[in-house]
């Protein structure tokens, strides 16, 4: 197989790589995407799945041929989308060959019970060997760098053992995630290239959280809708049409008003994840509580403690934040997540209304 080389022009800038969580990730990709990938110009070694730089891979698959060498196994791994050639090292303790003047009889052992060395490091050099000498039609989990040789693909290893899987529930689970890691993941192109104002995306939706935070703040908000902070962002989206070149026609894109609202949507969504709002009734009405400012939520949190903390099971360490978190969705709303009750819980804390008295327990003065 020729291996291909990627277009320096369509590449992204190696400095940029490391924006791409994938690089750094031990990728599950498909053998067949493995043989079609397309090496860097910039750095060989480094190959592209759809803009994402890859370089070394996590492959499960079943033997169809090996060979030994005094070093090394090669294993040809299939897994129903093409078969890759896996260097797989021999580690130390497998190529040492046994001593027979080392090994004892019956009366090297000691007594009946007792702790044999030797007995015990041939265990483990056989445990080992079982599940690194794989034979044709075992099943193989392979981690290592991708490396063309000779014009052919191959794995060099760094992890690799044989998969005990009599019922197939490690197959199936594999066949689960993968396609799960193409639709979120690998399928969509990476995205590193600048807006028209010489912002990131990821610098936008930095901007936008902190210009809703801001609003909070100054205005002591203590619930929303999100038509009442759309127009915030209105500064951080341009409103000139795209285009591929300056002597080109304006390319068909999202209007700046879908983009307002593509990124209020992962805003609030940032905001939801680190606990700063959250929507106390889940309802067709989108109403958005500030978590800091919702004097309900805190005076809810404050009751159970003062009294769970009455109760003998909590009286000595107060209550855990766990069993907090079940009573105020109880009592209050199902959709306080719980770094949304962690916040509460650290403003009651500075305003001496609770104290901890351990790490995750919580009582009144």
């Amino acid at each position: 197989m020729q291996a291909a080389t990627m277009d320096p022009a369509e590449e992204p800038p190696s400095m940029l790589w490391g924006l791409d969580p994938v690089f750094s990730a031990f990728a599950r990709l498909f053998v067949r995407d493995i043989l079609q990938m397309t090496e860097s110009a910039q750095v060989p070694g480094i190959y592209f799945y759809n803009s994402h730089p890859i370089y070394k891979v996590d492959v499960l698959g079943t033997v169809v041929y090996r060979r030994e060498r005094d070093d090394f196994f090669c294993y040809g791994v299939d897994d129903g989308t093409g078969v890759i050639n896996c260097l797989c090292w021999k580690s130390d303790l497998l190529k040492e060959e046994e001593d027979p003047t080392k090994s004892g009889g019956k009366h090297s052992d000691g007594a009946q019970g007792g702790f044999n060395p030797a007995a015990e490091l041939k265990k483990l050099r056989q445990a080992q060997q079982s599940r690194c000498c794989l034979e044709i039609g075992e099943l193989l989990r392979v981690r290592g760098r991708v490396k063309t040789s000779r014009q052919q693909r191959e794995i060099m290893a760094s992890t690799y053992y044989k998969v005990n899987d009599p019922v197939m529930a490690v197959q199936i689970a594999w066949m689960m995630d993968v396609p799960q890691l193409y639709r979120v993941c690998y399928d969509k192109p990476l995205q590193l290239q600048t807006n028209a104002t010489g912002d990131s995306d990821i610098s936008s939706l930095g901007k936008a959280t902190n210009i809703i935070k801001e609003f909070f703040k100054e205005k002591s908000v203590t619930k929303f809708r999100p038509y009442d902070v759309q127009d915030l962002l209105q500064p951080l989206i341009s409103s000139h049409p795209h285009t591929a070149s300056a002597d080109q026609e304006p390319v068909a894109g999202p209007s700046a008003c879908q983009q307002i609202r593509q990124l209020l949507k992962e805003a609030l969504q940032v905001l939801q994840d680190e606990g700063i709002v959250y929507r106390k009734v889940m309802s067709q009405d989108e109403v958005y509580h500030v978590t800091a400012h919702d004097k309900d939520l805190l005076i809810a949190v404050k009751d159970i403690i003062r009294e769970d903390s009455k109760r003998e099971k909590y009286a000595e360490k107060g209550c855990h934040i766990l069993h907090i978190l079940s009573a105020v969705r109880q009592r209050y709303s199902l959709n306080v997540s719980k770094v949304a009750l962690e916040l509460v819980l650290k403003s009651l804390e500075c305003n001496s209304d609770i104290i901890s008295t351990s790490d995750n327990h919580y009582t009144v003065f």
